[in-house]
């Protein structure tokens, strides 16, 4: 009988640690990983629409020197303009709207990684040394050469040294010497140029076949064109081109030159047509103070 008690009590003591376990198992809750946080976002102001921000809310823009792809900004202009961000980006860490194919990186001034969206190196506005509040854009259209960062531009603005193809420097009057000009890019830098034997909305390179189209490729219309704020977007329109959408600036069709190469800030068609030591006459880059295109 003792030994029957004793087979009993010992199921008993199983089963009651067996529930035990099963308790613990049931009582034990690991809370899900918090979502990473989006050290990119997208945020809408009713006058400029969608633009970039950083993980606390602030504005993030581009600089129109860096063109190129590189951080130019230094010395005194770094009191102001921070850059913004590191390496190691994921997809979770985006806002949705935003894609990370878009992303890069290249090295700030100071020494550190920076944040490249389409190639424009990222930064946040901090005037007289004191950030600028979430929710403000007030560096947008500084000195007309700082841009609100947005995910949609149809056109910016580089504001780089003019190098033709024949190896000299220009200024922005086209005579030899150094010195920035602003001019017209696609979203990528990519440089935008006028043809000076077109006239308004009429496109008089381009063959019907498009067999010289990629010697100075058409720049395709924008379905929602979205451009920096010191532009007016009303001078932007389309014209067709043999069954395509050619985008004008004041009537100019504008182009892009196929030895850019696709390279950020290369401007060598400056020099294309034109005679020797000249540059512009021909092939000028598209800028705000270009006079319309005269009437056919």
């Amino acid at each position: 009988m003792k030994k029957k008690m004793s087979v009993i009590g010992g199921i008993a003591i199983v089963a009651f640690a067996v529930t035990l376990s099963q308790c613990s198992k049931k009582n034990s809750y690991s809370a899900p990983a918090p979502p990473a946080a989006k050290v990119v976002g997208l945020r809408t102001d009713v006058a400029l629409g969608n633009y970039l921000v950083d993980t606390n809310g602030h504005a993030l823009y581009f600089f129109a020197n860096d063109a190129d792809g590189q951080n130019n900004c230094s010395g005194p202009c770094a009191l102001s303009w921070t850059a913004y961000g590191g390496g190691g980006l994921s997809g979770g860490q985006l806002d949705a709207g935003l894609d990370l194919s878009d992303f890069g990186s290249t090295a700030s001034a100071a020494g550190g990684t920076q944040l490249t969206y389409r190639g424009w190196p990222l930064y946040t506005y901090n005037p007289s040394g004191t950030p600028e509040a979430a929710g403000r854009i007030s560096g947008d259209g500084v000195g007309g050469i700082w841009f609100v960062a947005k995910p949609d531009y149809s056109i910016m603005l580089a504001n780089f040294q003019l190098v033709g193809k024949d190896g000299n420097n220009y200024k922005s009057d086209y005579t030899e010497g150094t010195g920035r000009t602003i001019y017209f890019t696609d979203d990528r830098g990519h440089t935008l140029y006028a043809f000076k034997a077109d006239s308004a909305n009429h496109n008089r390179y381009t063959s019907a076949d498009f067999s010289n189209n990629a010697v100075w490729p058409i720049y395709g219309a924008a379905s929602d064109l979205a451009v920096p704020s010191v532009l007016d977007k009303t001078q932007f329109s389309t014209t067709g081109v043999f069954g395509r959408s050619q985008l004008t600036y004041k009537g100019w069709p504008l182009y892009f030159f196929g030895a850019d190469s696709n390279l950020r800030a290369k401007n060598s068609g400056i020099t294309v047509g034109s005679p020797l030591g000249t540059a512009g006459r021909t092939w000028p880059v598209m800028v705000q103070s270009f006079l319309g295109a005269p009437q056919p």
